[in-house]
């Protein structure tokens, strides 16, 4: 599971990223999630001008990751779009390299809080439990940590939102965080070869947000 941040959403290696993710012979099959790049950032100057609800906002920034997962593909065709379950597991199984989007199976979720404290950091780690995926990697734009650190520490940072510690701890597999610039970090580890990036380790005494609803 790679989570390519909507961040790189006018970087010019964008291309270089895709490119490598779609590319056949990995080790495991990948699944990308899109972060929400201009297209959130449109809900949330929405919702400053006209004071909509955060249920509401929430709804419309799943739509704003699709938006961002579906010019993935415009740019890279190879990216299959897969928004269900049966769709994101038949792509695995015959090793096709999926991109998420996420309404079909997000929306109305009672365990995902619908509130800008989960972004696409917490889906991509809510989807990796959904699917036991091996490993989840965020590719991120902004400074990443030099050595293995724990969620709720990036979450402090604001590296990653509020809920993403709950949603780690709930995760079984490896986690981890690499900047947009060690592309062929990820290309090693791709092949069997290296490690990601910097580990997120688990923090399993953590509690679900007040927001998340039972």
């Amino acid at each position: 599971m790679i989570k390519i941040g909507g961040s790189l959403s006018d970087w010019h290696r964008l291309g270089t990223w895709l490119d490598l993710i779609a590319r056949p012979g990995h080790l495991h099959p990948v699944v990308i999630v899109p972060g929400g790049g201009p297209f959130a950032d449109a809900v949330r100057d929405a919702q400053d001008n006209w004071r909509f609800d955060d249920r509401l906002a929430h709804r419309m920034a799943l739509l704003a990751m699709e938006q961002f997962g579906l010019m993935l593909h415009g740019i890279c065709p190879t990216l299959q779009p897969a928004a269900t379950r049966e769709r994101l597991r038949s792509l695995i199984r015959v090793r096709m390299p999926a991109v998420w989007l996420p309404s079909a199976m997000a929306l109305d979720q009672p365990e995902i809080a619908e509130s800008w404290e989960v972004t696409s950091d917490s889906l991509a780690a809510w989807l990796a439990v959904e699917l036991d995926a091996a490993a989840l990697v965020l590719v991120k734009s902004g400074p990443c940590p030099c050595a293995a650190t724990d969620a709720a520490s990036l979450a402090r940072d604001g590296l990653v939102d509020a809920a993403f510690p709950f949603w780690r701890a709930r995760f079984a597999g490896d986690s981890w965080c690499i900047h947009r610039d060690n592309h062929i970090l990820m290309e090693e580890a791709l092949a069997g070869r290296g490690i990601p990036g910097c580990a997120l380790l688990r923090c399993p005494e953590v509690e679900p947000l007040p927001s998340v609803r039972a």
